[in-house]
C-alpha cells in the first residue's frame, strides 16, 4: 500500500482532513449478501499520478478480506485495476453483478 494516512469513514476510505471534504475518496455500499460494491473513486488533480487511487482500492481489499467480504467493483478504474491485477481474485465478484 501507499504511504498515505488513508482514513475509514462513513462507507468510504479517504484522503485528507475530514471526510466532508476530502482530496482523494473511494466510497462503497455494503449489501446483504456479503458483498461491497465499489461505486466511486475521486483523485484531485493535483495528486493524480502517485498511486492514491490504488491505496484507496487497497484499503477496501484489505477491508473485505479482513470480514470476508467480496467485492463488486462498479467503478469504471477500480473495475479496471481489480480485473487485470491477480492479487484481488481472492475477493472479486464480478460475476454476480447486482
Amino acid at each position: 500500500m501507499s504511504n498515505y494516512d488513508f482514513k475509514k469513514g462513513n462507507k468510504c476510505f479517504y484522503l485528507g482532513e475530514n471526510e466532508e471534504n476530502p482530496i482523494a475518496e473511494i466510497t462503497y455500499k455494503p449489501t446483504e449478501n456479503g458483498r461491497v460494491i465499489i461505486d466511486h473513486t475521486y483523485v484531485s488533480p493535483q495528486l493524480r499520478g502517485k498511486q492514491i487511487a490504488k491505496g484507496l482500492v487497497d484499503c477496501v481489499a484489505n477491508y473485505c478480506r479482513e470480514e470476508n467480504l467480496k467485492v463488486l467493483p462498479l467503478c469504471s478504474y477500480a473495475q479496471k485495476l481489480m480485473k487485470k491485477n491477480e492479487e484481488y481474485t481472492d475477493i472479486l465478484d464480478i460475476d454476480n453483478q447486482r
